[in-house]
């Protein structure tokens, strides 16, 4: 069994450790874990890793943001995962900081990513993990904090926050959506207090 796990962010070094790169923050997190390296692929930077037999495609998009669908469905087909095996990991203002919630399908939420996936998958029925960076901003500075660094505060309620989404991959490999989201999402909560 194979599943496709996209981490979704920006490339270059002006957007790293940024909100919006949580997807990005993730993957390495998984991947570290796993001991596996990334290697810059096509559309992708991408590495494998094993689970209990099944295998973890993770990639980070190189395309950017607005183009992750590129990505996506390229390993998608290059892989040959089915739709139901992709999890996508993507911030979400919407939510309160350190806050994770697990979809099994959904809408794109004004986000960039999902609108390109979903385009090119032509699907809304891949997994997601909304990854919540809250919205602590002033009136028209959306895009300023989304591309903005964490703060010293941000990163002591975003470590245990990432291990945590890194538990739900595991479990959405080892278990399914249906029943990660029974055992994840009520204790999801962000600790942004």
């Amino acid at each position: 069994m194979k599943y496709l796990i996209a981490g979704l962010g920006n490339i270059g070094d002006d957007y790293i450790d940024t909100r919006h790169n949580i997807g990005f923050i993730v993957a390495d997190a998984l991947a570290l874990e796993g001991k596996a390296v990334f290697k810059t692929e096509r559309h992708a930077a991408m590495t494998k890793l094993s689970l209990k037999g099944r295998i973890m495609v993770v990639i980070k998009p190189t395309t950017y943001m607005n183009l992750s669908g590129k990505a996506v469905r390229y390993w998608m087909q290059k892989e040959d995962i089915p739709l139901e095996n992709i999890l996508v990991v993507v911030d979400d203002l919407a939510l309160p900081l350190g806050t994770l919630r697990m979809r099994m399908k959904g809408s794109d939420g004004g986000h960039n990513g999902l609108i390109s996936i979903i385009e090119y998958l032509e699907s809304t029925g891949f997994t997601r993990i909304r990854f919540g960076i809250g919205n602590d901003f002033a009136k028209g500075y959306q895009v300023d904090y989304v591309l903005g660094r964490w703060t010293a505060g941000e990163t002591k309620i975003l470590v245990p926050r990432v291990k945590e989404a890194v538990e739900m991959i595991k479990s959405f490999v080892l278990i399914g959506a249906d029943k990660t989201m029974n055992v994840f999402n009520k204790r999801g909560e962000g600790k942004g207090e």
